[in-house]
């Protein structure tokens, strides 16, 4: 999907992002880029991405936080590694995928009904509350909040993975819940104060 090309201005430029994407573990290297293209190249999903891996890092390295946050390329990457590997400069392009997706979920700008957010959100939220996650209660969720017709053309399936146990719907508990909570509190609270700098 070809986009239309866009100037880009120095005016446009968050130089707090551009410096926190670098500072970030997995961006460090992102100012060695030579904008070759492998990563591009590599990448199975680069044809359905707004902007390819290449752009998309060019304009994160510059500060673009809006056309980074908001492109659809953070959540279609597959996390195959592909152009990590072919990188000539070892830039760790998945590392900032990651990154760069945990950001925009931080402010609120991503596809609302886009499953991969949302699973993210709800994957965390499981973790601090029963330290583990369920799988049955995050599928449903899953699905509810982003597709609940297919969630219905589902629950056959559903029903025979509860009838069998393979699936249940009361989520296991780890002991000393309280002291992960301290854990995860404490590194949200590490990963907003960078984010202010």
């Amino acid at each position: 999907m070809p986009l239309e090309q866009k100037l880009k201005y120095e005016a446009e430029r968050d130089v707090k992002f551009a410096n926190w994407v670098t500072r970030e573990t997995g961006g460090e290297n992102l100012r060695h880029c030579i904008q070759c293209g492998v990563c591009s190249a590599t990448c199975p999903l680069s044809l359905y991405m707004d902007y390819t891996p290449r752009r998309l890092i060019n304009l994160a390295r510059e500060g673009f936080k809006k056309e980074v946050l908001s492109s659809l390329t953070i959540w279609l990457c597959a996390s195959c590694y592909a152009c990590r590997v072919e990188c000539p400069k070892k830039i760790q392009v998945t590392d900032i995928m990651y990154l760069l997706k945990r950001r925009a979920i931080q402010e609120g700008v991503y596809p609302r009904h886009f499953p991969i957010p949302v699973l993210a959100k709800e994957f965390g939220r499981m973790i601090f509350l029963f330290g583990r996650v369920n799988e049955t209660l995050l599928v449903i969720d899953l699905f509810l909040r982003t597709n609940w017709f297919r969630f219905l053309g589902m629950t056959r399936l559903g029903m025979n993975l509860m009838r069998t146990g393979r699936m249940s719907f009361i989520p296991e508990q780890i002991k000393r819940k309280r002291e992960l909570r301290k854990i995860l509190a404490a590194l949200d609270a590490e990963e907003q104060k960078e984010s202010a700098l």
